[in-house]
């Protein structure tokens, strides 16, 4: 299992926090949350069944799920930017 990963940018006078946290290998997904001054904005779980049935040596399943997660992390940064996300 790995804990997670976080950003924080600010965009428009406006700071946010996107956090990637792994929800276990018994759920085999992690969940991704955007939030502003602690409240949730949006969030979504990112399936990663398909890394475990890779069958991957544990370093490098876990390299894999770290990379997804950065990734994860620069969309949604960019989702925000360009509008796509819900805010209110």
């Amino acid at each position: 299992m790995i804990v997670g990963a976080n950003r924080a940018f600010t965009h428009e006078g406006r700071e946010y926090h996107i956090q990637a946290e792994d929800l276990g290998e018994e759920a085999g997904c992690f969940e991704v949350r955007v939030y502003e001054h602690g409240a949730v904005l949006w969030n979504k779980r990112v399936p990663y069944a398909d890394v475990l049935d890779r069958g991957l040596p544990r370093p490098a399943q876990e390299d894999t799920l770290r990379e997804m997660m950065q990734k994860t992390l620069h969309t949604v940064q960019a989702a925000i930017v360009k509008g796509k996300l819900a805010r209110e």
